[in-house]
């Protein structure tokens, strides 16, 4: 093995550091809603959408920014994205109220969602030919590693010590983030861009639409429960808050495994089969654990093959996303891939919208039967994306 095939640019390595903090910052609310909702006075499900909103604005404004940012020099668009993340957070840490809190993770999910989008293309320019999915796959770790690590201990520190204490702490992770940055980053111009125009008709096209909402519903299923995964396992299945933190460890596990399986998958079988196959079997998990609520020995194996599944499709719908956009829209792949991102992000909005919908009226219980739904609902559009696929390629054989 080569020492380029086995040396990553350092540079990439930083982004992973941000990337993990964003991870943590994503999802540590799920793990402190309880705590959040008492000491801000705010009914639980309305505690509940700040994960609704924050993915709502970034889904929103993660295409604006790619485009409003496309011609501006890499370093310092990405070291101006990670000093506004920072700022967000500490304004959360620093809330006394629950609007306030709501306007901290705005920001934070503004910025979030940039520099994913950009982060990517940069770690893909920064590694040694041929291994351009490596970088992005070890950047995109941080994100993974978060879901492993990061929310579970920021869950059992925050509901012990104040909610407070993860958001502190993703302010000195990202603070880490942009030290390592404006170290190890090189100076990058702007790729190429295709104009504007050229790049919002990729949001026109039906293809690119209908890949967006497999990727709202079939990421999106998971997330009426998940959402509020802590009062379920404490309320419900009656374990401990403490004991409901560490098994938050199980899932972020599940996470990573099926990440990696996920996408070896998608590359046996294609990303239609896998998604097929995938959905399938995220709605057979949803509803066995809709039926194993009160017992704890079954929801602890139970969260592991639902953690397994909910990121087991991120791999299939990415490659989705950027196969579609190379065939229907080649000049706007970029912004198609902001428009995934947007697409995961829409899908935990109105996860979390239907899940709180239920929390509002008593029905806490019922909320992984909207997963169910929405990975039933996925197969439509992915039956007629498959469909216009074989046609556009038969119709590529006759000309």
């Amino acid at each position: 093995m080569s020492v380029a095939r086995q040396r990553l640019h350092p540079g990439v390595w930083a982004l992973a550091v941000t990337a993990f903090a964003i991870g943590v910052a994503e999802f540590i609310v799920v793990g402190v809603l309880p705590a959040i909702s008492g000491e801000l006075g705010v009914p639980l499900a309305r505690a509940g959408s700040l994960v609704g909103l924050y993915a709502l604005a970034l889904a929103v404004g993660t295409p604006l920014l790619v485009l409003a940012l496309a011609r501006f020099p890499r370093k310092p668009v990405l070291l101006w994205l990670i000093a506004v993340f920072l700022c967000g957070n500490l304004v959360s840490a620093l809330s006394v109220d629950y609007y306030t809190l709501l306007t901290g993770r705005i920001v934070t999910a503004v910025a979030h969602g940039g520099f994913f989008a950009i982060g990517a293309t940069v770690a893909a320019r920064l590694a040694p030919k041929g291994q351009e999915s490596n970088a992005i796959a070890v950047m995109f770790a941080g994100l993974t590693l978060a879901m492993v690590i990061g929310v579970p201990l920021g869950s059992f520190l925050g509901n012990g010590m104040g909610w407070r204490l993860p958001f502190y702490a993703v302010v000195g992770l990202a603070a880490l983030g942009f030290a390592a940055s404006w170290r190890w980053l090189p100076a990058l111009e702007a790729p190429p861009v295709a104009k504007p125009s050229e790049q919002l008709a990729a949001a026109a096209n039906p293809a690119i639409l209908t890949m967006m909402l497999i990727t709202v519903l079939g990421f999106g299923a998971s997330f009426a429960a998940f959402t509020f995964i802590t009062p379920i396992l404490t309320d419900i299945t009656g374990f401990s808050a403490a004991t409901a933190s560490l098994l938050l460890v199980v899932f972020g596990a599940a996470t990573l495994v099926g990440n990696l399986l996920g996408g070896r998958l998608a590359a046996a079988i294609g990303w239609q089969a896998a998604l097929r196959w995938l959905l399938l079997a995220l709605a057979m998990v949803l509803i066995v654990i809709a039926c194993v609520l009160p017992y704890r020995g079954a929801m602890g194996v139970m969260l592991f093959f639902w953690g397994g599944l909910a990121f087991g499709i991120s791999p299939a719908v990415q490659g989705g996303m950027l196969a579609t956009a190379q065939r229907y829209t080649p000049k706007a792949v970029d912004f198609a891939s902001a428009l995934n991102i947007s697409g995961f992000n829409l899908g935990i909005s109105l996860g979390e919208m239907a899940g709180s919908a239920l929390v509002a009226h008593g029905q806490i219980g019922l909320t992984p039967w909207a997963g169910v739904a929405a990975a039933i609902l996925a197969q439509m559009p992915l039956a007629w994306l498959v469909r216009r696929e074989r046609r556009f390629e038969r119709q590529a054989l006759a000309s």
